[in-house]
């Protein structure tokens, strides 16, 4: 089974009008087919918090809802690819222009991941204004984000005999591992173009017990919550989360993240919470303890990147490259803001915090946004890392950094390729890419995904002669830059709009 036939989409209608949904006017959002022999699906749970009769028992942190917890009058149906499907043969069964079938499917009950929700509400406050959805002003009401870590369990009838879908858990994943997500954007809307579709990326970043909460690139447009995130083991592609949401806006930046919520721990609250009741037959389907056995060997992909660290300086924040156990280099408009801050390294669950101080920074003039960083207390286990003087275009490339999540939970990747690289005299000066920077980024390092090599290919002769001399003043090259490196690096001038 492929991984779009693993994948459906939801829909949700109301027979009769309510407040702030008019009937007719269905929700949808993607899901995934667990099993298609018993007709198991999982969807997000935000589809149904419109729906919930008393709104104030979720107040009270429950475990599980029962279907009896939300109206009456509403009807759920599945979407879905079927791998026998090859024309449109019924207008009755199958969605017109598309090998799309749809069934009807009944809400057994909804589930909360407690360690998902734990891992959000430490990392998520209110007072970064986060936006999680992607509905406008006038329609905010419909969803309850405190649905976010719920998840509904939904079964529909099916005559198939596919085994079910293969998962693994996110204890065997690492930042940098390659993932694939399948979701249908925009839910139920178009089949016959956004039905099942795939997206790649990378593991960003991973966070709370059991690495509960995945962040990953890997785009997802609005729609594809409950949808899932995969990881390939030769030629099986293997279930290892479900589309929490796409990460939207943070205090007015767009965050180009999606977060996904690990799949063992969905299904371990399911099991915990249907074991408390004596007849478990009756809550769920017995061939559900079956597909929580479905799992593979677990793999884990250790990669060595450059260390990165935060960089406080007063109200700023930024990224920060270490060179050596003493020497840090960031951006300038970081360290804007004073001569003295502080270097915070994150290492597993420990982290060192040292007293720095701004060693050089390229004066406003220079086209350079460099900031070379000395600490007065050398960092402990630190990885020298390689220089990089030569890149080549369509390479793949990584962009590590304390973007997004990473001043909470360590720094993040952003996967891309290297689109273009600026040389002036046969040496590099500026590189693009294609990765995307969120905010918190500057200061971060341009990772080759294979080597693990950095760009600071411009410091390097500065560096070597500071480690002769210890005199700052060697860095005064970069605020001499010849024109032409200004005019490569004009983006950076008062005037431009980019």
């Amino acid at each position: 089974m492929s991984v779009e036939q693993m994948c459906c989409s939801v829909t949700v209608e109301s027979s009769c009008s309510e407040k702030h949904h008019p009937a007719g006017s269905p929700l949808s959002c993607s899901g995934v087919v667990l099993s298609y022999q018993s007709g198991l699906v999982l969807c997000s749970g935000l589809l149904f918090s419109r729906f919930l009769l008393d709104k104030q028992c979720i107040r009270l942190n429950p475990n599980r809802l029962s279907p009896h917890k939300f109206s009456n009058n509403i009807q759920i149906y599945i979407d879905y690819l079927e791998e026998s499907v090859t024309r449109c043969t019924s207008k009755s069964s199958i969605r017109p222009g598309c090998p799309t079938r749809r069934k009807a499917a009944d809400l057994l009950m909804m589930i909360n991941c407690l360690e998902f929700q734990v891992a959000f509400q430490k990392l998520f406050t209110e007072s970064e204004l986060w936006k999680f959805t992607d509905l406008d002003e006038d329609n905010k009401n419909i969803y309850d984000l405190n649905f976010l870590s719920w998840f509904a369990i939904l079964q529909m009838t099916t005559d198939s005999q596919v085994d079910p879908v293969p998962w693994i858990k996110s204890t065997a994943l690492a930042k940098g591992r390659s993932v694939v997500a399948c979701g249908s954007p925009f839910g139920s809307l178009c089949p016959d173009l956004f039905m099942s579709t795939l997206s790649k990326g990378i593991v960003s970043n991973l966070a709370g017990e059991e690495n509960a909460l995945i962040l990953t690139d890997a785009r997802c447009l609005p729609g594809t919550q409950g949808g899932g995130l995969f990881v390939n083991d030769g030629d099986t592609a293997y279930l290892v989360g479900l589309i929490a949401s796409p990460l939207c806006w943070r205090s007015s930046n767009w965050i180009g993240l999606t977060l996904v919520c690990s799949l063992h721990l969905i299904l371990e609250n399911i099991l915990q919470t249907a074991s408390s009741f004596q007849s478990r037959g009756e809550i769920l389907p017995h061939s559900f303890t079956d597909i929580s056995r479905v799992t593979t060997h677990q793999r884990s992909e250790n990669e060595n990147y450059p260390m990165v660290v935060v960089v406080n300086c007063g109200q700023v924040w930024g990224s920060g490259i270490v060179l050596n156990p003493c020497l840090v280099v960031t951006c300038r408009h970081v360290v804007s803001e004073g001569q003295f801050l502080t270097i915070t390294l994150n290492i597993g669950q420990r982290s060192q915090t040292v007293n720095s101080k701004v060693l050089y920074s390229t004066k406003n003039s220079s086209p350079y946004d460099i900031a070379v960083v000395q600490l007065q207390k050398p960092l402990s286990h630190v990885t020298v890392p390689q220089i990089s003087t030569t890149f080549m275009p369509g390479e793949d490339v990584l962009v590590l950094s304390y973007g997004a999540l990473g001043k909470s939970c360590g720094p993040s990747l952003t996967s891309g390729i290297l689109s273009r690289v600026v040389c002036l005299q046969n040496k590099p000066v500026m590189l693009q890419t294609t990765c995307a920077v969120n905010c918190g980024t500057s200061g971060g390092a341009v990772v080759r995904a294979k080597t693990g090599e950095l760009l600071v290919s411009v410091l390097e002769p500065l560096l070597v002669r500071f480690a002769q001399s210890e005199d700052p003043a060697v860095f005064q090259d970069m605020d001499n830059a010849a024109d032409e490196v200004t005019r490569v690096w004009r983006l950076q001038t008062p005037q431009s709009k980019l």
